[in-house]
């Protein structure tokens, strides 16, 4: 007696894990209730999958890896900090996944960049799964883009939209992937299958027509696109909107771009008429700062290509808890422990019994280790209510041993503080053999052990 083989299986929505029957708890990432029945689709006609026999192979050109290659073209849209992160504009072919949390401009920014586009002579469409196309208009009106030629539609039967794009486009805009939904598969809009089979289609038309196709993708709770991780594999680019909703400012981060830098940024201003572009965000991110405040320190840093210089704000305060707590906004809390466990261990500045609050002031996340000097002068400023000098810049990193570590870049860092007026840094000492930087007018206080930050903060007895 044969066995029915079953016609549904459950994959996790989380990592994508197949399982043959439902469980609680998925063995792939270890999520609770991610497992989602799903329909076995049968493959293309002709496919493997579907037990169509092989085709006939054909012979592919091998070429040299020293030859001569055409410099790749580019669409530029006018938005200067959104065709920074793009790598100097949009490659036709490519296809880029933007993601956000909801509410943070993702669509705002890509409607006023198709606006820009449009107006310089390229065609674009801008297809809407999530609102009906008088909200889009709606938003557009109040952006003040009522009069640009982009082309509108909304529909999450992906088959449609490709089969009515008789003439190519030069921006396709698919907002967003989560809605858009393949009748090849029976499964429903958002899970694992389509999202895949959604996204590998718009690539494969990205690249069929020459195309720019800009994907908007929502996040999970901890902040990742949502979908298969294959997801990101597949596209151009991956660009992250990110930025507290309670704050002004947001910035648009590459975290993957084959026609770019990544972690390159571009800085945006919330405004009543749209998003807008920030040219020196370093000047804003500084703005309103309290200058004889303990706890306090400016950190010189490097995002992409472009310096820019925030304000690090700690605060050590005496605890009334049994375990003290420890907040961190904008930095990782794991370094945070590092850097209180070396001044204790290093420089014997207690924090056993006090809470420790640090932020990034402006909403930005910094994930650079040259900030770590910074972080533990601000820490050392509160913990001694000793403000550190207003016109003063820091960076470095902090090993284990107490030791602070040259970082990269350091004339740009100099040369940007330099610029916005300030006068002195503290910063590593160069490495052996290897002078100080001569073309900075700054006045550099180098150190090479923590605890001479600590002797530098220390109060007058």
């Amino acid at each position: 007696m044969s066995m029915v083989r079953s016609n549904t299986q459950y994959v996790c929505q989380s990592c994508g894990t197949v399982a043959s029957k439902w469980a609680g708890r998925c063995d792939g990432c270890g999520e609770w209730n991610t497992l989602v029945e799903e329909a076995v689709g049968a493959g293309p006609k002709g496919s493997l999958a579907a037990g169509g026999a092989k085709r006939k192979s054909k012979s592919i050109e091998l070429v040299s890896l020293s030859g001569e290659s055409e410099e790749v073209p580019r669409l530029i849209s006018g938005v200067t900090e959104f065709d920074r992160v793009c790598g100097g504009g949009l490659v036709p072919g490519s296809a880029i996944l933007v993601g956000g949390d909801p509410g943070i401009g993702k669509s705002t920014i890509l409607l006023q960049a198709c606006a820009r586009l449009a107006g310089k002579g390229s065609k674009v469409v801008y297809v809407s799964g999530e609102e009906a196309i008088a909200q889009v208009r709606l938003r557009a009106s109040r952006l003040g883009l009522s009069e640009a030629d982009v082309q509108l539609a909304s529909e999450t039967n992906l088959r449609d939209i490709i089969g009515s794009l008789d003439k190519a486009p030069d921006v396709l805009v698919i907002d967003s992937i989560q809605t858009m939904w393949s009748d090849a598969l029976e499964s429903a809009p958002g899970t694992v299958a389509q999202v895949r089979a959604s996204t590998q289609e718009l690539v494969r038309y990205a690249k069929k027509k020459n195309t720019v196709v800009l994907i908007v993708g929502h996040v999970t709770k901890d902040g990742q696109i949502a979908g298969p991780r294959v997801m990101e594999h597949m596209v151009d680019a991956v660009l992250y909107f990110e930025g507290e909703r309670g704050h002004q400012f947001r910035i648009l981060r590459a975290v993957k771009n084959r026609f770019g830098a990544t972690d390159e940024i571009g800085v945006f201003e919330m405004t009543d008429k749209g998003l807008a572009e920030v040219t020196n965000p370093s000047e804003l991110f500084l703005a309103g700062r309290e200058t004889q405040a303990s706890g306090a320190a400016v950190f010189a840093g490097i995002e992409g290509s472009r310096p820019l210089l925030v304000e690090i704000q700690a605060l050590v305060s005496q605890s009334s808890l049994g375990t003290p707590r420890r907040a961190v906004v904008g930095w990782d809390s794991g370094r945070l422990s590092m850097v209180l466990a070396v001044l204790e261990a290093r420089c014997g500045i207690s924090f056993g019994g006090q809470d420790v609050y640090l932020n990034v002031a402006g909403g930005l996340r910094i994930t650079e280790p040259a900030a770590d000097l910074a972080v533990a002068a601000a820490l050392v400023s509160s913990a001694f209510d000793v403000p550190l000098p207003a016109d003063c810049v820091l960076f470095g990193e902090i090993s284990l041993s107490g030791t602070v570590r040259p970082v990269g870049q350091r004339d740009t860092r100099l040369k940007e503080a330099e610029k916005l007026g300030f006068s002195q840094a503290i910063l590593p000492s160069p490495p052996k053999g290897k002078g100080a930087a001569s073309s900075s007018g700054l006045t550099l206080t180098e150190m090479e052990q923590l605890h001479q930050l600590v002797d530098y903060l220390q109060p007058a007895p």
